[in-house]
C-alpha cells in the first residue's frame, strides 16, 4: 500500500497558525466579545469552537486507529451539541491570550497526530449522528477546509464596522 501524503493538510494548518496568531493577538477585547456571526457566536466563541474541533477530531482520529469500524463515538458537532460545548466551557469569559495559545497548540498536536497516523487504518469509519460514515482519511482531509471556514468568519467579523 502506498503511503498517503497529508502534507498539504498539515502545511496548510501551519500556514493558518503562522498567519492568524498575530492577527488574533492584535484584536481588542471589545472586538472579540461584541461581534457576532450568523450562528450568534462571538470571535472568542468561534475560536473556542475551533479548539473543540481540534480536540474532538484528535480523539476520533485516535479511536479510529484502535477500535472497530464503524466507530460509534459522540458527535459533538451536530444537533446543537457544539453550542453546548461552547456554553459549558464559557469561552466568552476565557482569557483571550490563553485561548489563542490553546488553539495554536491544539492544532500543532493534531498535525503531530496526522503525521503519525497508522496508514492501514485510513479506511476505518466513524458514524456521525445522522448515520453518515466518515473515513479517517476524509476526516483528516476535511479538517483544513473546516479551519478555513471559521477563520474566514473571524476575518469577516474583524472587517465589519458593527
Amino acid at each position: 500500500m502506498s503511503r498517503v501524503d497529508f502534507s498539504q493538510t498539515t502545511n496548510g494548518i501551519i500556514q493558518v497558525l503562522d498567519r492568524e496568531e498575530p492577527l488574533l493577538s492584535s484584536l481588542s477585547e471589545d472586538v472579540v466579545l461584541s461581534r457576532f456571526n450568523k450562528q450568534n457566536r462571538t470571535i472568542k466563541q468561534i475560536l473556542g469552537h475551533l479548539i473543540d474541533s481540534a480536540s474532538n477530531n484528535t480523539h476520533r482520529m485516535i479511536h479510529l486507529q484502535y477500535q472497530s469500524s464503524p466507530l460509534i463515538f459522540p458527535d459533538y458537532a451536530n444537533l446543537g451539541n457544539n453550542d453546548r460545548w461552547i456554553a459549558i466551557q464559557n469561552y466568552q469569559t476565557e482569557n483571550w491570550n490563553n485561548l489563542i495559545q490553546l488553539w495554536k497548540y491544539s492544532n500543532l498536536h493534531i498535525i503531530h497526530v496526522i503525521n503519525h497516523v497508522d496508514q492501514s487504518k485510513l479506511n476505518n469509519e466513524w458514524l456521525n449522528t445522522f448515520g453518515d460514515k466518515i473515513s479517517l482519511r476524509s476526516m483528516i482531509e476535511d479538517y483544513l477546509p473546516h479551519l478555513h471556514l471559521h477563520i474566514n468568519e473571524i476575518h469577516e467579523l474583524c472587517e465589519s464596522n458593527v
